[in-house]
């Protein structure tokens, strides 16, 4: 196996994207990963307060997520962070569909959320244990519709 050179990560296409239809929107939107530095914002968007005060919030926490990865033919990010509350009054079940394709290609999961629970200073709120199981972990038609 051949060691990677700075230059050679610097120069790697490692963003996956994926094409996902989206009927109730009328059409196809497409998704990419997080970069690392969208992740650290992601995660960071969730906790609210400080030092012991601190909160796990997931809040809209759906619409976050698909504001950072949806994107468009030139890569740019579709919806501001000033428009993830408007993205968020959208259809659930669409919302969910696109969710569930970012979560898959940022490899989110329940665990992570937990795990940004646990880290916080305030440990779990009560937002963080009755959250519905993330697309990928639950046995819902969303996550077996073709994409």
């Amino acid at each position: 196996m051949t060691l990677l050179t700075k230059s050679s990560i610097l120069a790697a296409n490692d963003l996956q994207t994926q094409d996902i239809a989206v009927p109730e929107w009328g059409g196809t939107v497409r998704v990419r990963s997080f970069t690392g530095r969208e992740r650290d914002a992601f995660e960071s968007s969730m906790v609210r307060g400080d030092g012991k005060d601190r909160k796990v919030d997931l809040t809209n926490m759906r619409a976050r997520l698909v504001g950072l990865c949806v994107i468009d033919e030139t890569g740019a990010r579709v919806f501001s962070d000033d428009e993830i509350d408007l993205l968020g009054a959208k259809s659930g079940a669409a919302l969910d569909r696109v969710f569930a394709v970012a979560q898959m290609l940022n490899g989110l999961s329940n665990a992570d959320v937990d795990e940004l629970a646990k880290n916080s200073d305030g440990g779990p709120s009560d937002a963080s244990t009755s959250v519905s199981p993330l697309p990928s972990e639950s046995p819902t038609p969303t996550t077996s519709l073709p994409v």
